[in-house]
């Protein structure tokens, strides 16, 4: 006899889920049962869990602030989804969400991870503490930064992470904090202050404070700074589409972004497995991961297509006082494309020298193995001087993935 919809509900309920209100509650057929624990499982009325691939651990709480939809995400342990659209997303232990969230695919939101009501993510990766107030628009950027849930890096309510252009492209990710830094957990918080926006792609250091009602163009690597005040002086002038002033600072901002994304691969494969993590929340984040890298080399690529049409309009624009080199920048990335394309491909499971890798792993305590222990309290608990040689390995590889890339288009150095 074919399984009804009700009769899953109540599988889940006999295996220990609390479910307030089963005939609310629907679970699609393709759901494998077995990935939903029933341990400290909490799922209120209106929720409706769909896909294959969904994974739902112990001490999960869905739908506390209102219906919950989820579609082949993986829920990690006491992670709370209070109300809202989660799709192709990964949540590691204690992140949570507010009413009204829509994450789209490829986001991660790491250990304690949090965000206020009504905010929208899409190929957002928030690492540990980082925290989202309200009505917040924040696709395609990775943030860190901070120590502890009371020193975490924040991004204030009404805040916009600007990644669509009047060009129709979305080579726009933008780096707030780094991977090899980041994921130490002991760098100074980033601080974006409320009803202002960042415009990517943009590379900002720890430490930063952008004040309230700022819109943000530009880069700040160094950190420490506060940011006040308009950053550009207010223009009237023609918009030509297609222009691409700044290629290289775009082009650059872009591999740096893909190569953090391989370096935190690298580290979720050789050290985050290291803690017993779930076998199936891990090879979950490491797929969002590889999502995530197609994406952008996906619109880098789709940039460097415009680059012929760029040049025809810039050299209409500009006439004589057109720069030789900014074109031959265009034309080097139009020509290269394909050849950018396979390097950055070709190094998306690099993870970087061995020896490298293994100084900081035996710092770690590789060899009394670390399952059991909890990652966060373990890192934290570091030694100055080995966070900082697992920071020296994770840097290798972001250098080594920008210098292969950049060896293609040698003009963008």
């Amino acid at each position: 006899m074919e399984e009804t919809m009700s009769s899953r509900v109540k599988a889940l309920s006999d295996k220990g889920v609390t479910i307030v209100n089963p005939p609310s509650v629907h679970i699609g057929p393709e759901v494998d049962l077995e990935r939903i624990s029933g341990k400290d499982v909490v799922i209120q009325p209106g929720t409706r869990i769909f896909g294959s691939r969904t994974l739902i651990m112990e001490g999960a709480r869905l739908g506390q602030e209102g219906p919950v939809s989820i579609e082949d995400c993986q829920v990690g342990p006491r992670v709370e989804l209070k109300g809202g659209f989660f799709r192709n997303s990964v949540f590691l232990k204690g992140a949570n969400m507010g009413a009204g969230a829509h994450v789209r695919d490829a986001c991660i939101l790491e250990e304690e991870a949090s965000c206020a009501h009504t905010v929208g993510l899409k190929h957002t990766i928030l690492l540990p503490f980082v925290t989202l107030g309200s009505l917040v628009n924040f696709c395609d950027c990775l943030m860190a930064g901070g120590t502890s849930r009371k020193d975490h890096s924040e991004v204030g309510s009404s805040y916009i992470h600007f990644n669509y252009t009047p060009n129709q492209d979305k080579a726009t990710p933008s780096l707030i904090g780094d991977v090899p830094a980041g994921v130490m957990l002991d760098r100074r918080p980033i601080f974006l202050g409320g009803q202002g926006g960042l415009v990517g792609p943009s590379v900002i250091g720890y430490g930063t404070v952008i004040a309230a009602g700022v819109i943000f163009q530009d880069d700040v690597p160094e950190g420490g700074k506060l940011i006040t005040g308009v950053q550009r002086e207010p223009a009237d002038k023609d918009f030509i589409p297609g222009l691409y002033p700044d290629i290289k600072r775009r082009t650059r901002n872009n591999v740096s972004y893909i190569a953090n994304l391989i370096a935190l691969k690298a580290w979720y494969r050789n050290v985050r497995c290291l803690f017993g993590m779930d076998e199936n929340l891990l090879s979950g984040a490491v797929e969002k991961l590889d999502m995530a890298m197609d994406e952008r080399i996906a619109r880098l690529q789709a940039l460097a297509v415009k680059m012929p049409h760029s040049i025809r309009e810039y050299k209409s624009f500009a006439g004589a006082k057109a720069s030789e080199f900014l074109v031959k920048q265009k034309e080097e990335l139009f020509r290269n494309r394909s050849a950018l394309e396979d390097a950055s491909s070709s190094l998306r499971s690099h993870q970087g020298q061995d020896l490298e890798r293994d100084a900081f792993l035996e710092a770690l305590g590789k060899r009394q193995g670390m399952s059991g222990v909890d990652y966060v309290e373990a890192i934290q608990n570091l030694p100055r001087e080995s966070r900082a040689k697992g920071t020296h390995w994770l840097q290798t590889i972001v250098d080594d993935v920008e210098n292969v890339c950049l060896k293609v288009i040698p003009l963008f150095r």
